[in-house]
């Protein structure tokens, strides 16, 4: 019923397992194998927390807001620029007392594909359409970007063109942002 495979038998099927297993691997990583990734050229990306000079600036007072923000761009191949942007701000729950640390409001996020990019020395601008929830909530709201490449106080200024034009200056508190 079952035949006993010779020495050579088995060194057939090793070798034929050791080239499909390359074969995958190939497959899977064609960038890094097969070299292309010259056709995809990386102009900025980055990602970290930070804080909004001036909070929410309400009349109320002061509010602190932290923010997530991660984000890339890349020149595309055939030309054009592609790449995404997310953008959570947390505001605390109440501003007194101990909860007042506690920065689990979701004030504002901003999500949206980067179209167009432009460096100059140690500064980027990103740009492209988003949908927002929260403050200046909308669907295609164009939005701008503008950073400066470095790790903690590195510095970004997001702009949102939706019915109320939203500008927030941040300061980089954990992370780091690249410019290729």
């Amino acid at each position: 019923m079952f035949k006993c495979l010779t020495g050579k038998s088995r060194t057939a099927i090793a070798l034929g397992a050791a080239v499909l297993v390359v074969l995958i691997v190939v497959t899977a990583l064609p960038r890094s194998v097969t070299g292309s990734e010259s056709s995809v050229r990386m102009i900025a990306r980055g990602g970290g927390t930070t804080m909004i000079e001036g909070g929410t600036g309400s009349a109320g007072g002061f509010v602190p807001v932290l923010t997530t923000v991660a984000f890339h761009a890349a020149a595309a191949v055939g030309g054009g620029v592609t790449g995404d942007f997310e953008c959570l701000a947390r505001a605390p729950r109440t501003t007194t007392s101990a909860d007042s640390a506690d920065f689990t409001t979701n004030a504002m996020y901003v999500t949206g594909h980067v179209t167009d990019a432009k460096r100059s020395g140690d500064t980027a601008a990103l740009s492209g359409m988003a949908t927002i929830t929260g403050l200046g909530a909308g669907t295609d709201v164009p939005f701008t970007f503008v950073l400066t490449k470095g790790g903690p106080g590195a510095t970004a200024v997001l702009t949102t063109d939706g019915s109320t034009r939203l500008v927030f200056h941040e300061v980089l508190v954990e992370g780091s942002f690249e410019i290729d």
